[in-house]
């Protein structure tokens, strides 16, 4: 044993003789000369009596007296436990939370090796923490309480930890008195009963417990158990802020940036949010994300709102993750980078996260990514698994994996099916239910169906609906054939920018339909059409332009509209394009297609919904 030559002294030689006696010694000894105390504490374990091995390990793990080693530490402490010693034992569970501990010390274990931190072990710390519980320990029985209470969910037993706290606080321990009250705030079902666990509450904070007056401060924030009071919010939660806890340090943050409880405190606020981030707390280091990126109490920095979705999502926050493929995929901040965005969106898809999951699926069914094509997730999977769970995105998400054969054979009946039962409540899913409905896909082909579903999603104002609902009444499908109704639809899909709208409205103008004919506003529409990159506008502009009709004639503006025209796609404008300068195209008036037709309002590029 490491110190047996600090014996020097005669006393001190004769004590480490009988066990009793050094330990009686070792600790009258123990402040004023540690090293001679820590030779009689290990003379006194060799020998066997538990009290001096669970001192010996206690200064093992802190280092007084002797070097500190966690290794000889929960050696010493085990030997200790093992003879009953239950302070030993509470020791052991301890170690084992934070992952300094191990079930079987031998001679195997090395005398002065490190001890890193690891995992968790909650199985074992149970162990120890029920045998110290049992034998009446209160620490113990609270530790006890809080293995039963937070650890995996084989070992949560609510009720038992209740009862552990119950027996913890009956004699006075401040952990075990925290944490009964804390059952009886979940348990409070009156108001009577949350006032009153607040007022104990209140009685535990004065034994200094941080994580009191962080309780005590969400009470206040959020009026439970008391009144809503967040300048006393504030108080509590500087408290437990200042002691160093995480939660109440980004609660006090996010009060004074918002200004809730007194002014608002734009330094301090951003201190207390980064000091919690900076201390391992996730949710902090998240929100300084979200801040940063939309700006509001702080101006938008997206370079420093990456740094901290970065260390959020490191420590596997979902939400975190996804923001930051948000960022690598627009160059917020970052360098854009659509593959480095899939990798976040993979992430926090992985983890559950359904927003990302849709997110992923649109990036990869855009083409822009490259990362993941090796090695696709299983998007279908993840969709379904919603679907099937309720969830009407995820039903929509599927359908739309079938539709498209996405990770599944093509099925155009279970996508129908999925689509109708996400048309509850998903305006996507109403419209593209309304087109199966309307092209006979998956489903029989019923006009006057679609038109509802069209009619849904175009009140809800989706823009695609809009025109379709629009072409329907000009058609007379499904619904009485109205024109001047088709038009106040496609009206409503303008601000959107949306193409197909502004060629209708052209085309409705330009004669043949139940409005006065105004080829001069039909021009206009066909224009801005144009601009907005349909073909069959820039060809109907290229008509108008070259044979003047509503405005002035203009040959070789025409030839640009006709050679746009083409470039969009229209191989009828590179025909009449080529044709231009023979006399019939000019001399013959208006042409036979220069009243145009209507367009298909067309799919989304991207249907997946988020």
């Amino acid at each position: 044993m490491a110190g047996l030559n600090l014996l020097a002294r005669p006393l001190d030689r004769f004590a480490a003789l009988l066990p009793k006696l050094a330990l009686s010694r070792a600790q009258r000894l123990s402040e004023g000369a540690p090293l001679r105390a820590f030779s009689l504490f290990a003379a006194a374990a060799e020998a066997g009596n538990p009290e001096a091995a669970f001192a010996v390990g206690e200064r093992y793990l802190a280092g007084k007296g002797t070097l500190r080693q966690p290794a000889e530490a929960v050696r010493w402490f085990h030997r200790a436990a093992e003879a009953g010693h239950t302070r030993a034992q509470c020791r052991l569970a301890q170690l084992h939370l934070v992952g300094l501990a191990q079930d079987a010390v031998g001679a195997n274990t090395e005398l002065f090796g490190a001890v890193e931190a690891g995992t968790a072990d909650y199985h074992a710390a149970a162990r120890w923490a029920r045998r110290a519980a049992e034998a009446g320990a209160s620490e113990a029985q609270a530790l006890l309480g809080y293995i039963l209470t937070s650890g995996p969910e084989e070992l949560r037993d609510p009720d038992a930890a209740f009862e552990w706290y119950r027996k913890s606080a009956e004699q006075g321990c401040p952990q075990g008195r925290l944490g009964y009250v804390i059952g009886l705030m979940q348990r409070a079902d009156t108001a009577a009963k949350a006032f009153a666990a607040h007022d104990e509450l209140v009685q535990v904070a004065e034994a200094g417990l941080p994580t009191a007056y962080y309780l005590l401060g969400l009470g206040a924030e959020r009026g439970i158990g008391t009144r809503l009071d967040e300048a006393e919010a504030r108080l509590h939660y500087m408290v437990a802020a200042e002691a160093g806890l995480a939660n109440a340090q980004a609660r006090l943050g996010l009060l004074l940036l918002e200004g809730r409880g007194g002014g608002i405190d734009l330094l301090n606020g951003e201190s207390w949010l980064r000091r919690s981030a900076l201390g391992g707390d996730c949710e902090a280091a998240a929100l300084l994300g979200d801040i940063y990126s939309r700006g509001g109490p702080l101006p938008p920095n997206y370079a420093e709102a990456a740094h901290w979705f970065h260390s959020a999502a490191d420590r596997g926050h979902q939400g975190a993750a996804r923001a930051l493929g948000m960022l690598y995929l627009t160059g917020a901040g970052v360098a854009k980078d659509p593959d480095e965005a899939a990798n976040w969106f993979r992430i926090a898809a992985e983890a559950g996260d359904p927003a990302a999951q849709a997110d992923l699926a649109a990036l990869l069914q855009s083409g822009a990514v490259a990362a993941l094509t090796h090695d696709p997730p299983p998007l279908h999977e993840w969709f379904k698994r919603a679907a099937e769970a309720g969830s009407l995105i995820g039903a929509f998400n599927y359908a739309v994996c079938l539709a498209e054969g996405v990770g599944v054979p093509r099925n155009d009946e279970r996508a129908a099916f999925w689509l109708k039962r996400a048309a509850q409540g998903v305006v996507n899913a109403q419209y593209w239910y309304g087109r199966m409905l309307a092209e006979g896909h998956g489903v029989v082909q019923d006009d006057v169906e679609a038109a509802v579903w069209f009619a849904r999603a175009a009140e809800a104002g989706m823009p695609e609906a809009q025109v379709a609902l629009g072409e329907f009444y000009v058609s007379g499908r499904g619904v009485p054939r109205n024109h001047q109704l088709a038009k106040s639809w496609f009206l409503r899909a303008i601000p959107a920018g949306h193409a197909g709208a502004m060629f209708a409205l052209g085309a409705l103008h330009a004669g043949g339909h139940d409005l006065e004919t105004d080829r001069a506003e039909a021009r206009r529409w066909f224009a801005q059409g144009s601009d907005h990159g349909h073909p069959a506008a820039a060809l109907m502009l290229a008509r108008y332009t070259t044979l003047g009709l509503g405005g002035p004639r203009d040959i070789e503006a025409g030839r640009r509209w006709y050679a746009h025209s083409a470039e969009l796609g229209s191989s009828e404008a590179a025909e009449e394009l080529a044709t231009l300068d023979q006399p019939l195209a000019r001399d013959a008036g208006t042409p036979v297609n220069a009243g145009g037709g209507f367009a298909e309002a067309g799919a989304s590029e991207n249907k997946v919904a988020r």
